[in-house]
């Protein structure tokens, strides 16, 4: 494939960071398409936006904005102009005045989910046995290791704060629903991709397919890189 002007702008979700993508940005490289994985600190849900739209000032051009589980309210909060599409990859996607708990906790979770509590100093650590169990339970036990050794707690707070009116209701958008997710359930991420009228995608993918599964992120991305160029 050759070059295009279209650039794809990463964000990862809780207790991950930009390397959780190093898979897919190899496979977008390898048609032809520069991706560039958001640093996020993710101490606040405000401090994540900013963190997200720094990184987008410095790319030219159209962006198709990437978001996977918590940072789908991220990348529907983004405030640059230059976003031409947005991915949520088992994304959780609060609409205007919901909080990503509010989507989260919308189902019964997984019997194998994780209960999730903050510490004293008020962050979310997923429990270490929870990456093979639930997070990644498709990954090698070496890759399940690593994830859990690299880990970023998430702020409780992040996942608190009701979200203005979120950018999927006047930008294009696609969505994979993993079917085998155990951190978020595929009946609510099926609820989200509609309510949002997204291209929908669903593949028997765990919680963390950019890892797991990384053609099947790619393919789905660049269905939307394809959809900008055309416009």
């Amino acid at each position: 494939m050759s070059e295009t002007d279209v650039t794809v702008v990463l964000a990862h979700g809780a207790w991950a960071d930009g390397s959780s993508w190093n898979k897919v940005i190899a496979g977008l490289r390898a048609q032809g398409v520069r991706a560039v994985a958001a640093p996020l600190p993710l101490t606040s849900l405000a401090d994540d936006v900013a963190a997200l739209d720094r990184t987008l000032e410095v790319v030219d051009g159209p962006v198709v904005l990437v978001g996977h589980a918590y940072a789908g309210a991220v990348i529907s909060s983004a405030t640059e102009g230059n976003v031409a599409a947005l991915v949520y990859v088992a994304a959780l996607a609060p609409d205007e005045g919901e909080t990503v708990a509010d989507v989260f906790y919308r189902a019964d979770p997984h019997p194998q989910a994780p209960k999730l509590g903050p510490d004293r100093h008020g962050l979310i650590w997923l429990p270490q046995e929870a990456f093979a169990s639930a997070f990644a339970q498709h990954a090698t036990e070496e890759e399940q290791a690593l994830l859990a050794a690299t880990q970023r707690p998430i702020a409780a707070g992040a996942i608190g704060v009701q979200v203005a009116r979120p950018s999927w209701k006047d930008t294009q958008s696609w969505y994979l629903v993993a079917e085998e997710d155990r951190m978020i359930p595929p009946e609510t991420q099926r609820f989200m991709a509609e309510r949002m009228g997204a291209h929908v995608h669903t593949a028997p993918v765990d919680h963390l397919p950019m890892l797991t599964s990384p053609a099947t992120v790619v393919d789905i991305v660049m269905d939307a890189v394809r959809q900008v160029e055309r416009s």
